[in-house]
């Protein structure tokens, strides 16, 4: 082989080798395309299976002069955790709310605040006229009188609601392959079916799902502001986990999670739009909780809420979605809004 028989040879090695690149390179973003646009028709399915307006809130929230839209406003979110187990003997509008959390999503920085309200919180129902524990608040008119308790109490809109049962959580958490938190120490603890078959331990760990709803509702060792908290890291972790470049092949799986065991009043468009508060990694999440005290006073357990630490959570949460001005930066470390000491662990037989 001559000197130009060998370069030709060469450049024609090299010219095969940057082809295959590119088929590779092309192959790839074909395959993530389909992908993407499968994974699209797929969530689209799932919101539209999931999707469950309340009647009387069609125009969204008295609260709101406009309706909002999550891509352009600020808005509010309150997730519902339910026991709708065959075990409790409870349906889906008759359960007790087993955990309440609200999130105000501020669109301008990207940033989302997050409060969880204790269970046996002392609050007025306005459906049952009368001050009780709000998990009472779903078991007495579903969805509708959850929401309206919470407007209540936090004076602020609740623009949107998700709701969603024991299993799908398991099944979300087991999809993403798991969530890396703090177990603050060791415990035999319930699963799903109330059984005691969940050993937690201390440390730094990844739990799988039924492992992680052990630790969301155990409060036996402390109280429930240490199990708001709980919740919170846990929610915490899942949006870490979600946001991450390695979970995108685990949407679908995180999708059939969702399944029936999900209800929401957000429209797939809706859900689009909150992709941006995670595309750029990890959002900011501030914490919030509502400090009290145990109060044994009439025989039956409740969280009395202090009310100052009340009044600072309220005005936080309206700045930050911009109903007042002030300063939407500011976290639960820049107030007075620390949870109180709890003498007594409320169980769920104590009514």
């Amino acid at each position: 082989m001559n000197r130009t028989q060998f370069k030709k040879t060469k450049r024609s090695k090299k010219k095969t080798i940057l082809y295959s690149l590119l088929i590779l390179v092309g192959s790839f973003a074909i395959l993530f395309t389909t992908y993407g646009v499968y994974l699209a028709k797929k969530a689209e399915n799932a919101a539209n299976k999931s999707y469950q307006a309340i009647e009387s809130r069609a125009k969204g929230s008295d609260l709101r002069e406009e309706e909002v839209k999550p891509l352009t406003d600020n808005v509010s979110i309150l997730f519902v955790g339910i026991d709708d187990s065959e075990v409790r003997g409870y349906g889906d509008e008759s359960s007790r709310s087993d955990a309440l959390m609200v999130a105000t999503l501020n669109n301008k920085d990207k940033t989302i605040k997050l409060v969880s309200i204790p269970r046996d919180s002392y609050v007025y129902v306005p459906e049952l006229g009368y001050n009780d524990k709000i998990t009472h608040a779903h078991a007495n008119g579903g969805t509708r009188v959850a929401i309206e308790t919470v407007e209540e109490l936090l004076d602020i809109p609740i623009d949107y609601y998700v709701k969603m049962n024991f299993f799908a959580f398991i099944d979300v958490v087991d999809a993403l392959d798991g969530v890396t938190v703090d177990v603050p120490y060791d415990r035999l603890e319930k699963d799903e079916n109330d059984q005691y078959t969940i050993q937690l331990k201390e440390g730094r760990q990844t739990l799988d799902g039924r492992e992680a709803l052990a630790l969301a509702r155990t409060r036996m060792l402390d109280n429930d502001i240490e199990r708001g908290k709980r919740q919170q890291m846990i929610l915490e972790a899942l949006i870490d986990k979600a946001s991450s470049a390695s979970s995108f092949t685990k949407y679908g799986d995180v999708i059939d999670a969702i399944g029936s065991n999900m209800k929401t009043d957000l429209s797939f468009d809706d859900m689009k739009s909150f992709f941006n508060y995670i595309s750029s990694g990890m959002p900011q999440v501030d914490t919030l909780t509502l400090s009290g005290y145990d109060d044994m006073s009439t025989g039956v357990y409740y969280w009395q809420l202090d009310e100052e630490s009340l009044e600072e959570t309220k005005d936080l949460l309206q700045v930050h979605l911009e109903l007042k001005p002030g300063n939407s930066n500011l976290s639960e470390d820049d107030s007075s809004s620390q949870s109180g000491d709890s003498e007594y662990a409320s169980d769920d037989s104590i009514e």
